[in-house]
């Protein structure tokens, strides 16, 4: 089986780069640049935990203009990190974007790194979600291109230590694009809130 890996340089694709690379999951590791005021912080972390991995380095997709028209707290830093962070559409545009390029390296599926759906904020971060996303990349790509979830059984404090036990460190969580996490976006907030360190 092949994927294209959704990476960002944080702790949850960065495990879930793990486990697919464990499973033998030939891996397609694509970052999206949104127009996230995190980009570049995000992107390096995000070429060295691929590295560390002996994975491919990630291809971008270069999609700023989208942080441009729909503003939100991580995108637009007038706005509010935490209480502005809901971006329309992100997600399926995650989605879109890594079939289409699985269309175009003959991949199988495509992975995204979401957590428990007891953890989910957002519409776009639940199990319905996924499936009807599922349904729709079929209908765009006219093909089937599985989406997976495998870290959505798992709350963050799992995540945290199974990251820990597979060795994975020095990734980049935070959506303010700080080299100090700033312990006011969401998250920051989700390793407060889930035990995390």
């Amino acid at each position: 089986m092949s994927i294209v890996s959704l990476v960002s340089g944080g702790l949850d694709s960065t495990l879930m780069a793990k486990l697919a690379d464990e499973e033998g999951v030939q891996q397609f590791p694509l970052f999206v640049d949104y127009g996230q005021i995190s980009r570049d912080l995000e992107l390096q972390a995000c070429i060295n935990a691929m590295s560390d991995l002996s994975l491919p380095k990630p291809n971008v997709a270069n999609l700023g203009g989208y942080g441009e028209l729909i503003r939100s707290g991580l995108t637009d830093k007038s706005l509010h990190i935490a209480d502005d962070a809901f971006t329309p559409g992100r997600n399926m545009l995650f989605l879109l974007t890594a079939a289409a390029y699985a269309s175009q390296v003959s991949a199988d599926g495509v992975s995204i790194g979401l957590l428990h759906e007891d953890t989910s904020l957002f519409p776009d971060q639940t199990a319905r979600f996924l499936s009807e996303a599922e349904n729709m990349l079929r209908c765009c790509m006219g093909r089937d291109i599985k989406v997976l979830a495998p870290l959505s059984m798992f709350h963050k404090i799992e995540v945290v230590e199974l990251a820990r036990q597979k060795g994975i460190k020095d990734t980049y969580s935070c959506h303010a694009g700080n080299l100090e996490p700033c312990g006011k976006c969401i998250a920051c907030n989700e390793f407060k809130f889930e035990g995390g360190s």
